[in-house]
């Protein structure tokens, strides 16, 4: 395994980019790491640069219930849910996404919203009907990912776009690492400091070339989309001012703070 890389999305004044994050400062790149980015010979101190979503892609893929002990509790909480013989797709829009330190909002008419800590996954090249070899290939990197979910609207709606699709409801970052392995990394969910979720992603049903391999037979995946794969047990509500922290171990925690809805 090659040493690992960390990316990540900055704006520095005017600038807006990708860049390599190293040491003390930033490298600027002419373009997405995974699109073959480039540096420029511009670079920052960490201090000079603001965070963005590391990532922009054209569409994100969801997997649920891909772990055993999240499935049990989701009975619970999704009335009547049973374990999918396949993965269980779902699709956020792209405008959800926020990055890191930006605010999860909590939209009126929702009266029960949940964080769900997931490992992202950033597709490197263009998939359709990948073995899982060329899956493996395709990983670009890996990237904390928090699946906002509107409970209420989950159970009510049959299907999930509306709960799991407002705006904000797709916090990412702090950055992309590549060179990682996908198996083996503890995911930790924090609200106000207090442990809510510890999985590993061993533990996951499907792995995540399998996955890829899955959704690239349904769906062509394109260079920087985001597959987010599913969460391990410990769900439980949030409220307006809470700070939800979401740590994986070998990329980072990625920190937003929920706001009343001011429309």
């Amino acid at each position: 395994m090659p040493q690992s890389r960390v990316y990540a999305r900055i704006r520095a004044g005017e600038v807006t980019c990708f860049a390599e994050w190293v040491a003390d400062h930033c490298l600027e790149l002419d373009s997405a790491p995974w699109l073959g980015g480039s540096p420029t010979g511009r670079r920052w101190q960490h201090a000079e640069v603001r965070l963005l979503a590391p990532v922009t892609p054209s569409k994100i893929v969801c997997v649920g219930l891909n772990y055993r002990e999240h499935i049990a509790e989701s009975v619970s909480v999704l009335a009547g849910q049973v374990p999918p013989a396949d993965p269980l797709l779902f699709l956020k829009p792209s405008s959800a996404i926020v990055g890191p330190g930006e605010a999860i909002v909590y939209p009126r008419g929702v009266t029960r919203l949940d964080p769900e800590a997931e490992l992202g996954v950033v597709v490197g090249r263009t998939l359709k009907h990948a073995s899982i070899d060329e899956a493996t290939e395709a990983i670009a990197g890996l990237t904390v990912f928090n699946d906002v979910s509107a409970r209420n609207y989950q159970r009510s709606d049959g299907q999930w776009t509306r709960a799991k699709g407002f705006d904000t409801f797709a916090p990412v970052g702090p950055f992309v690492v590549a060179g990682l392995e996908s198996g083996g990394r503890i995911i930790e969910c924090r609200v106000n400091g207090e442990l809510r979720q510890r999985g590993d992603t061993t533990d996951m049903i499907v792995a995540v070339p399998g996955l890829l391999c899955h959704i690239s037979s349904i769906m062509t995946l394109f260079p920087g989309d985001l597959v987010a794969t599913g969460t391990p047990a410990g769900i439980a509500p949030v409220v307006a001012g809470d700070r939800i922290s979401i740590f994986i171990d070998g990329i980072g925690t990625l920190e937003n703070l929920v706001a009343e809805d001011s429309h």
